[in-house]
């Protein structure tokens, strides 16, 4: 839950809520994997997966406005 939770929040385009999101995400993740409930190359992975989304969309909220350029002449 918390997973898919992050992932829509990340695709909403909140950042601050998403990096929040991803935080409880992860702790969940950990948990699980300190109780036995997922292999921990499988927590990983999962870990790996929503951060780099978190990462493409830090990178599109920036690289948006420098992609427009100069205005249209």
């Amino acid at each position: 839950t918390n997973i898919t939770k992050a992932e829509k929040t990340i695709f909403s385009g909140d950042l601050e809520g998403a990096r929040k999101a991803v935080k409880t995400a992860i702790t969940s993740l950990d948990k699980a994997s300190e109780k036995g409930i997922l292999h921990a190359n499988n927590t990983a992975r999962r870990k790996s997966r929503l951060m780099k989304k978190l990462n493409e969309a830090a990178a599109m909220a920036t690289a948006e406005p420098e992609s427009l350029g100069p205005a249209e002449e």
